[in-house]
């Protein structure tokens, strides 16, 4: 049985933090980028859901965090459907890459997140006791679109040193920056 729908207007905002309106605008940007080829006729199984519940379906994927055990009855597919779906689909949902530099007016934040990983080659024990990869991310403060990644540094190091490390302190061009 599926709890989740792209019919169900009320839930949409509650499981992806967006509006109808933008949900609907997000669809049509996935089959404009080449959604199409994800549905009929292609060749093979159809997909056990529409494409409005497969852009649900990784918008809240994304969105909540959730495992795709716990996915699995509230779009009433199996987990390797849904894990089959999110793979298919994220590339469709992704930003376009911005191409500019900040300038000298604008404000950008960076800020460095610890990601767990088995690479022991970027990786080390961190204040978090596992092995992680300090990843510095570079956004834009007025739009909250992220504009650069740096280079993965071992976790054990702290931001200010990542900053440097990561070479991300070179996409911050002239901008102010707040760290």
């Amino acid at each position: 049985m599926q709890v989740l729908s792209a019919e169900r207007r009320e839930l949409i905002e509650v499981f992806t933090g967006l509006r109808p309106v933008q949900f609907r605008r997000l669809v049509q940007a996935v089959k404009y980028r080449g959604g199409r080829t994800l549905d009929p006729p292609r060749p093979g199984r159809p997909w056990a859901l529409s494409l409005e519940d497969r852009v649900l379906l990784v918008a809240v994927y994304y969105r909540t965090n959730l495992t795709m055990r716990q996915l699995t009855p509230l779009f009433g597919v199996s987990t390797a459907a849904a894990h089959r779906i999110t793979d298919r689909h994220s590339p469709f949902l992704a930003l376009a890459r911005t191409r500019r530099h900040p300038t000298a007016d604008e404000v950008v934040i960076v800020d460095g997140t610890l990601v767990p990983t088995h690479d022991r080659s970027v990786a080390a024990p961190s204040k978090n006791y596992r092995h992680s990869a300090n990843l510095q991310i570079l956004i834009d403060a007025h739009t909250r679109l992220v504009l650069a990644v740096g280079r993965p540094v071992p976790g054990n190091r702290n931001d200010c040193q990542a900053f440097a490390e990561s070479s991300i302190d070179a996409a911050c061009g002239d901008a102010i920056v707040l760290a």
